[in-house]
């Protein structure tokens, strides 16, 4: 799966968030001074050629709305790090967050019982 932009992203948190809209109302969800329309049309265009985004045609304009959702992008970028970074080790990630205090042992075997009981 193609990564996002931070620009891009911020466009699909508002989509997952709110669902199937038009372009100037993706640009009420933004502060002032908000971006030109023309901008938010080119990151939605490059969305929807990535294959995050469709469209659906309303008389002379179009309806934006997501295509995957968020948890399944989250899990992608999440394996794509394990996988770049950890040599697909999950181990080697949970060692790295108890190594770098990130994760005290209360976590660790809260995550443990997780694991448990999901099984």
């Amino acid at each position: 799966m193609k990564r996002l932009t931070a620009k891009e992203e911020e466009i699909m948190k508002i989509f997952w968030q709110h669902g199937a809209m038009f372009i100037r109302e993706l640009l009420a969800f933004y502060d002032e001074p908000k971006p030109h329309y023309n901008t938010i049309a080119t990151l939605v265009k490059l969305l929807e050629e990535k294959g995050f985004v469709t469209r659906r045609s309303c008389g002379n304009t179009y309806q934006y709305f997501a295509t995957i959702s968020e948890k399944k992008y989250k899990s992608s970028a999440l394996n794509n790090v394990i996988s770049q970074y950890y040599n697909n080790s999950y181990t080697s990630v949970v060692s790295q967050f108890i190594e770098e205090e990130a994760m005290d042992i209360n976590e660790l075997k809260a995550l443990i019982d997780r694991i448990e009981n999901a099984k």
